[in-house]
């Protein structure tokens, strides 16, 4: 059940990204998405407690290529939809061997790999696909801007999930 609410977790940040302008607060542009991908992470650590790291990966695997089919379905181009691919899989591979190697609280695995994850999905994502170098729909002034923004709302979403684990107590596996 884990597996299935995180890859439509995926698809619902995709849909969402698509379909509505993103969010300007201030200096910060920031895609819909965000908000979900932030969720993602902790699903992600949750389906790898329910059924193993190997298992986890064919799983990130299934939602590479569900990602990436609903991207291009939606309309984005080849650079967004590879920049897309690249940036999920860095992040959803560092964020499963984080989440592996930390001897801590579960809480904490989830909060470390997450904003490591959450990190790494922005820079890569905006860097390849958002900038000049990519689709070139950010200027280079716009570009930090744009991963910080991506950062705060996903490391937002990390601590809300840990207060959740914590609340509903969560076990450290």
């Amino acid at each position: 059940m884990r597996a299935l609410l995180y890859l439509a977790t995926i698809v619902a940040a995709n849909i969402i990204t698509a379909k509505f302008v993103p969010l300007t607060l201030g200096i910060f542009i920031i895609p819909w998405g965000s908000f979900l991908i932030g969720v993602t992470f902790i699903l992600r650590d949750l389906t790898q407690n329910q059924i193993g790291r190997k298992k986890t990966y064919l799983v990130i695997l299934l939602a590479l290529v569900l990602s990436g089919i609903s991207s291009y379905l939606l309309g984005d181009g080849l650079t967004i939809v590879t920049a897309s691919l690249i940036a999920f899989l860095i992040s959803e591979t560092t964020d499963t061997e984080i989440y592996t190697r930390l001897k801590l609280k579960m809480e904490y695995r989830v909060l470390y790999s997450g904003l490591v994850g959450g990190l790494l999905d922005s820079t890569v994502f905006v860097v390849i696909g958002l900038s000049p170098i990519g689709a070139g729909f950010l200027t280079w002034n716009q570009v930090f801007t744009a991963i910080v923004g991506q950062v705060i709302i996903k490391s937002i979403m990390q601590f809300i999930g840990v207060l959740a684990i914590k609340t509903i107590g969560g076990k450290n596996k």
